[in-house]
Protein backbone atom coordinates (compact mmCIF):
# COMPACT_ATOMS: atom_id res chain seq x y z
CA UNK A 1 0.00 0.00 0.00
CA UNK A 2 1.06 3.51 -1.19
CA UNK A 3 1.37 6.90 0.81
CA UNK A 4 -1.22 7.78 -1.41
CA UNK A 5 -3.57 4.56 -0.30
CA UNK A 6 -3.08 5.17 3.40
CA UNK A 7 -4.38 8.81 3.03
CA UNK A 8 -7.27 8.06 1.05
CA UNK A 9 -8.16 5.08 3.33
CA UNK A 10 -8.00 7.82 6.29
CA UNK A 11 -9.74 10.33 4.50
CA UNK A 12 -12.92 8.09 3.81
CA UNK A 13 -13.08 7.82 7.83
CA UNK A 14 -12.91 11.20 8.08
CA UNK A 15 -15.17 12.63 5.58
CA UNK A 16 -17.85 9.52 7.40
CA UNK A 17 -17.43 11.53 10.64
CA UNK A 18 -17.42 15.20 9.23
CA UNK A 19 -20.97 13.94 7.31
CA UNK A 20 -22.46 12.62 10.66
CA UNK A 21 -21.99 15.76 12.85
CA UNK A 22 -23.01 18.61 10.49
CA UNK A 23 -25.04 18.01 7.78
CA UNK A 24 -25.17 19.50 4.10
CA UNK A 25 -28.16 21.85 4.71
CA UNK A 26 -26.31 22.77 7.88
CA UNK A 27 -23.45 23.84 5.84
CA UNK A 28 -25.26 25.80 3.50
CA UNK A 29 -26.28 27.99 6.16
CA UNK A 30 -22.78 29.18 7.34
CA UNK A 31 -21.79 32.36 6.74
CA UNK A 32 -19.29 32.05 3.63
CA UNK A 33 -21.29 30.05 1.94
CA UNK A 34 -23.27 32.53 0.08
CA UNK A 35 -20.18 34.55 -0.77
CA UNK A 36 -19.21 35.29 -4.45
CA UNK A 37 -15.84 33.98 -5.30
CA UNK A 38 -12.62 34.87 -6.51
CA UNK A 39 -11.37 33.57 -9.83
CA UNK A 40 -7.46 31.90 -9.78
CA UNK A 41 -7.92 31.71 -13.67
CA UNK A 42 -7.94 35.86 -13.45
CA UNK A 43 -5.44 36.00 -11.04
CA UNK A 44 -2.92 33.97 -12.35
CA UNK A 45 -3.16 36.02 -15.76
CA UNK A 46 -2.97 39.54 -13.68
CA UNK A 47 -0.50 38.65 -11.48
CA UNK A 48 2.71 36.68 -10.57
CA UNK A 49 1.44 33.39 -11.28
CA UNK A 50 2.91 32.15 -8.31
CA UNK A 51 0.46 30.40 -5.91
CA UNK A 52 1.70 30.13 -2.90
CA UNK A 53 1.22 27.74 -0.13
CA UNK A 54 0.33 27.78 3.90
CA UNK A 55 2.11 24.02 4.99
CA UNK A 56 3.16 22.67 8.49
CA UNK A 57 4.07 19.36 7.24
CA UNK A 58 3.92 16.50 4.59
CA UNK A 59 4.57 13.08 4.55
CA UNK A 60 7.75 13.36 3.03
CA UNK A 61 9.22 16.07 4.78
CA UNK A 62 7.93 15.93 8.45
CA UNK A 63 7.58 18.97 10.12
CA UNK A 64 8.27 21.93 7.98
CA UNK A 65 7.19 24.89 9.88
CA UNK A 66 4.70 24.61 12.80
CA UNK A 67 5.68 28.13 14.26
CA UNK A 68 4.04 30.76 12.08
CA UNK A 69 -0.21 31.49 11.97
CA UNK A 70 -1.82 31.59 8.84
CA UNK A 71 -2.92 35.05 8.66
CA UNK A 72 0.69 36.09 9.18
CA UNK A 73 1.64 33.95 6.28
CA UNK A 74 -1.23 34.47 4.14
CA UNK A 75 -1.41 38.52 4.18
CA UNK A 76 2.53 38.24 3.36
CA UNK A 77 2.07 36.37 0.45
CA UNK A 78 -1.23 38.77 -0.91
CA UNK A 79 1.30 41.67 0.00
CA UNK A 80 3.79 40.83 -2.43
CA UNK A 81 1.79 39.41 -5.00
CA UNK A 82 0.73 35.87 -4.85
CA UNK A 83 -1.83 35.20 -7.81
CA UNK A 84 -3.12 32.71 -4.60
CA UNK A 85 -2.80 30.66 -1.43
CA UNK A 86 -3.03 27.48 -1.48
CA UNK A 87 -4.06 25.97 2.31
CA UNK A 88 -3.38 22.43 3.40
CA UNK A 89 -6.51 20.76 5.27
CA UNK A 90 -6.00 17.41 6.00
CA UNK A 91 -5.05 17.14 9.43
CA UNK A 92 -3.73 13.55 10.18
CA UNK A 93 -0.77 14.04 7.03
CA UNK A 94 -0.61 17.32 6.48
CA UNK A 95 -1.10 19.46 9.79
CA UNK A 96 -3.83 21.32 8.53
CA UNK A 97 -6.98 22.43 9.57
CA UNK A 98 -10.66 24.26 8.49
CA UNK A 99 -9.89 27.15 10.72
CA UNK A 100 -6.63 28.04 8.68
CA UNK A 101 -9.16 28.83 5.80
CA UNK A 102 -11.78 30.27 7.98
CA UNK A 103 -9.44 32.39 10.48
CA UNK A 104 -7.75 33.97 7.18
CA UNK A 105 -11.11 34.64 4.59
CA UNK A 106 -12.36 37.78 5.44
CA UNK A 107 -8.42 39.49 5.63
CA UNK A 108 -6.95 38.56 2.21
CA UNK A 109 -8.54 39.21 -1.26
CA UNK A 110 -6.85 36.80 -3.24
CA UNK A 111 -8.23 33.50 -4.22
CA UNK A 112 -7.54 30.70 -1.64
CA UNK A 113 -6.86 27.10 -3.25
CA UNK A 114 -8.20 24.28 -0.75
CA UNK A 115 -6.19 21.50 -0.67
CA UNK A 116 -7.32 18.93 0.36
CA UNK A 117 -8.04 14.82 -0.89
CA UNK A 118 -11.15 15.26 -2.66
CA UNK A 119 -13.07 11.68 -2.66
CA UNK A 120 -16.30 12.85 -1.98
CA UNK A 121 -19.33 15.40 -2.86
CA UNK A 122 -19.56 16.83 0.92
CA UNK A 123 -16.07 17.75 0.49
CA UNK A 124 -17.23 20.46 -2.14
CA UNK A 125 -19.51 21.97 0.23
CA UNK A 126 -17.26 22.41 3.33
CA UNK A 127 -14.98 24.01 0.92
CA UNK A 128 -17.32 26.54 0.29
CA UNK A 129 -18.80 27.42 3.56
CA UNK A 130 -15.02 27.54 4.69
CA UNK A 131 -14.35 30.58 2.39
CA UNK A 132 -12.49 28.93 -0.46
CA UNK A 133 -12.62 29.59 -4.01
CA UNK A 134 -10.90 26.77 -5.98
CA UNK A 135 -10.81 22.91 -4.87
CA UNK A 136 -7.73 20.53 -6.27
CA UNK A 137 -8.80 17.51 -7.87
CA UNK A 138 -5.96 14.76 -7.65
CA UNK A 139 -6.27 12.83 -10.61
CA UNK A 140 -4.11 9.33 -8.72
CA UNK A 141 -7.30 9.21 -6.33
CA UNK A 142 -10.26 9.81 -8.80
CA UNK A 143 -11.48 7.95 -12.07
CA UNK A 144 -12.26 10.26 -14.78
CA UNK A 145 -15.78 10.26 -14.17
CA UNK A 146 -15.27 11.44 -10.93
CA UNK A 147 -13.19 14.55 -12.07
CA UNK A 148 -16.55 15.06 -14.23
CA UNK A 149 -19.20 15.00 -12.14
CA UNK A 150 -17.17 16.47 -9.25
CA UNK A 151 -16.16 19.41 -11.50
CA UNK A 152 -19.65 19.95 -12.15
CA UNK A 153 -20.70 20.38 -9.16
CA UNK A 154 -17.65 22.72 -8.14
CA UNK A 155 -19.09 25.18 -10.45
CA UNK A 156 -22.50 24.79 -9.88
CA UNK A 157 -20.94 25.58 -6.31
CA UNK A 158 -19.30 28.56 -7.64
CA UNK A 159 -15.60 26.78 -7.28
CA UNK A 160 -13.00 26.65 -9.80
CA UNK A 161 -11.34 23.12 -10.51
CA UNK A 162 -7.12 22.59 -10.20
CA UNK A 163 -6.90 18.97 -11.39
CA UNK A 164 -3.53 17.64 -10.63
CA UNK A 165 -1.71 15.02 -13.11
CA UNK A 166 1.74 13.20 -13.00
CA UNK A 167 1.49 10.30 -15.65
CA UNK A 168 0.64 10.69 -19.13
CA UNK A 169 -2.09 7.57 -18.16
CA UNK A 170 -3.75 10.93 -16.13
CA UNK A 171 -4.13 13.10 -18.91
CA UNK A 172 -7.54 11.05 -19.73
CA UNK A 173 -8.98 13.00 -16.74
CA UNK A 174 -8.54 16.46 -18.46
CA UNK A 175 -11.62 17.85 -20.40
CA UNK A 176 -11.94 21.11 -21.76
CA UNK A 177 -14.58 22.55 -18.32
CA UNK A 178 -10.91 21.98 -16.48
CA UNK A 179 -10.47 25.65 -15.44
CA UNK A 180 -6.38 24.60 -14.27
CA UNK A 181 -4.15 22.02 -14.84
CA UNK A 182 -1.26 21.13 -12.43
CA UNK A 183 1.38 18.82 -13.25
CA UNK A 184 3.18 17.92 -9.98
CA UNK A 185 6.43 17.52 -10.54
CA UNK A 186 6.94 15.10 -7.71
CA UNK A 187 5.67 11.63 -8.01
CA UNK A 188 2.77 11.07 -4.72
CA UNK A 189 3.72 7.25 -4.61
CA UNK A 190 7.38 7.57 -4.00
CA UNK A 191 7.93 11.61 -3.96
CA UNK A 192 10.51 11.47 -6.33
CA UNK A 193 10.82 14.79 -8.48
CA UNK A 194 11.16 15.00 -12.15
CA UNK A 195 10.84 18.76 -13.78
CA UNK A 196 11.48 17.27 -17.35
CA UNK A 197 8.52 14.96 -16.85
CA UNK A 198 6.79 17.50 -16.01
CA UNK A 199 7.17 19.40 -19.44
CA UNK A 200 6.54 16.56 -21.20
CA UNK A 201 3.35 16.18 -19.73
CA UNK A 202 2.38 19.84 -20.35
CA UNK A 203 3.32 19.48 -23.52
CA UNK A 204 0.34 17.08 -24.02
CA UNK A 205 -2.46 19.53 -23.06
CA UNK A 206 -4.07 21.66 -25.48
CA UNK A 207 -2.13 24.94 -26.05
CA UNK A 208 -4.98 27.15 -24.81
CA UNK A 209 -4.45 25.15 -20.73
CA UNK A 210 -3.49 27.40 -17.85
CA UNK A 211 -0.74 25.04 -16.69
CA UNK A 212 0.16 24.90 -13.06
CA UNK A 213 3.81 23.45 -11.98
CA UNK A 214 3.34 22.03 -8.67
CA UNK A 215 6.17 21.10 -6.04
CA UNK A 216 9.42 20.31 -6.32
CA UNK A 217 10.83 23.97 -7.35
CA UNK A 218 13.58 24.68 -5.07
CA UNK A 219 15.43 27.55 -6.45
CA UNK A 220 15.05 30.39 -9.17
CA UNK A 221 16.68 28.23 -11.53
CA UNK A 222 13.84 25.82 -11.08
CA UNK A 223 11.49 28.48 -11.63
CA UNK A 224 12.75 29.84 -14.38
CA UNK A 225 13.14 26.53 -16.40
CA UNK A 226 9.68 26.02 -15.87
CA UNK A 227 8.58 29.01 -16.65
CA UNK A 228 10.85 29.25 -20.44
CA UNK A 229 8.95 26.00 -20.97
CA UNK A 230 5.28 27.39 -20.63
CA UNK A 231 4.32 27.07 -17.59
CA UNK A 232 1.56 29.87 -16.57
CA UNK A 233 1.65 28.92 -12.76
CA UNK A 234 3.70 27.65 -9.82
CA UNK A 235 2.41 26.41 -6.76
CA UNK A 236 5.40 26.93 -4.19
CA UNK A 237 5.08 25.99 -0.64
CA UNK A 238 7.64 23.80 1.04
CA UNK A 239 10.21 26.63 -0.41
CA UNK A 240 9.21 29.35 1.43
CA UNK A 241 7.60 27.34 4.64
CA UNK A 242 10.82 26.27 5.29
CA UNK A 243 11.90 29.66 6.56
CA UNK A 244 10.95 31.09 10.40
CA UNK A 245 9.06 33.81 8.09
CA UNK A 246 7.70 32.32 5.11
CA UNK A 247 6.23 35.96 3.85
CA UNK A 248 9.84 37.67 3.28
CA UNK A 249 11.01 34.37 1.67
CA UNK A 250 8.15 35.00 -0.65
CA UNK A 251 9.01 38.57 -1.07
CA UNK A 252 13.23 37.76 -1.36
CA UNK A 253 12.57 35.05 -4.17
CA UNK A 254 9.79 37.57 -6.20
CA UNK A 255 12.74 40.27 -6.36
CA UNK A 256 14.85 37.60 -8.36
CA UNK A 257 12.74 36.21 -10.96
CA UNK A 258 11.28 37.28 -14.28
CA UNK A 259 7.94 37.88 -13.64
Amino acid sequence: MTILDTIIERKKEEVAVSKSNISVDQLKETTFFERSTYSLKESVINKSGIIAEFKRQSPSKGIINSSVLPLDVASAYEQYGASGISILTDKDFFGGDFDDILSIRNHIHIPILRKDFMIDEYQFYEAKSMGADVVLLIAACLSPVQVTEFTALAHELGLEVLLEIHTEEELRHFYSDIDLVGINNRNLKDFKVDLQHSVRLKNMLPKETLSVAESGIYSTADFSYLKEKGFDAFLMGEYFMKHANPGNQFAEFISHVSL
